[in-house]
């Protein structure tokens, strides 16, 4: 099993000008459970796709376990067809941008998530040191809202009706 720890933030400036490369994805979860255990399938839209499973490690979803296989995209396709009944198959863009040892992962949301745009940097451990960008804005790691799951879950156009979350 490996290791993810990693830290996720608001961005809050211009990120575009020092994107290296973008890929669309969507992505959908076949199944969750409370203790932080989900199944991911991921279409990429250069043909790659990926079933994850991955498990919270920490109370703050800092660090995970996860397993992550590439399979076919007829298979992906057809799993995404498969995911709960109660979630939205998310849909993003991945804008790729390299600062020092890191690559910072911009995602800009699209479909019922419009609008949100969070930043991510894996690191090696908890307290590494890295660079902070001057577009990347506050940080929310270990707010459930802004998870995946929970975006597929309860989508950002919906915050509102839920009194913001």
């Amino acid at each position: 099993m490996e290791l993810e720890i990693e830290k996720k933030f608001l961005v809050e400036g211009d990120f575009r000008p020092f994107v290296e490369r973008v890929r669309k994805i969507r992505q959908g979860y076949l199944a969750t459970t409370d203790d932080g255990l989900t199944v991911r399938v991921r279409i990429y839209d250069d043909g790659e796709a990926i079933l994850g499973v991955k498990k919270a490690l920490d109370d703050k979803a800092l660090t995970r376990g996860e397993f992550m296989y590439g399979i076919p995209v007829s298979d992906a396709e057809e799993l995404l067809q498969m995911c709960a009944d109660d979630s939205i198959v998310i849909e993003k863009e991945r804008h790729y941008i390299p600062a020092g040892r890191h690559t910072w992962e911009v995602d800009v949301f699209h479909g019922a998530n419009e609008g949100l745009i969070v930043a991510e940097i894996e690191l090696s451990s908890t307290d590494e040191a890295f660079e902070r960008p001057e577009w990347l804005g506050r940080e929310v790691t270990g707010q459930i809202r802004y998870e995946n799951v929970m975006l597929a879950a309860i989508p950002y156009s919906r915050w509102q009706k839920y009194g913001g979350l």
